[in-house]
């Protein structure tokens, strides 16, 4: 991708990433709590850097294989998200413009997975 393109899927992902981060902060300090805020830490920055070995990819089955990684951090973070609403830790004002960004990447991913997949044969 160039520089000056006006969408760049790697800084999108890394925004998540840092909203994700915004929103376990924001988390109670309570023994579940911290047990979501690890959790969706954890799967919350890992599409960011999982993209980077989607751009190594040494082939189409490589590439197909680390974007599904991406794709399946990105649902377990939704989940993380839909629990955090839930138990209604954080309002919905904070938590549904992440979860949106969620449901977008993971749009974006799935159709990436479809194209590549159809391009294979």
């Amino acid at each position: 991708m160039y520089k000056d393109q006006a969408y760049d899927l790697e800084d999108r992902l890394v925004g998540f990433a840092a909203m994700g981060l915004d929103v376990t902060e924001q988390l109670p300090k309570t023994t579940a709590g911290i047990h979501v805020a690890g959790q969706l830490t954890r799967s919350g920055t890992s599409p960011a850097a999982n993209y980077g070995e989607v751009q190594g990819a040494e082939s189409r089955k490589d590439f197909i294989h680390k974007f599904g990684i991406v794709l399946k951090e990105l649902k377990e973070s939704r989940v993380w998200l839909k629990i955090i609403n839930r138990k209604k830790y954080l309002t919905a004002e904070v938590v549904d413009p992440v979860l949106s960004e969620y449901v977008e990447l993971i749009r974006i991913s799935g159709k990436s997975i479809s194209t590549a997949r159809k391009n294979t044969h």
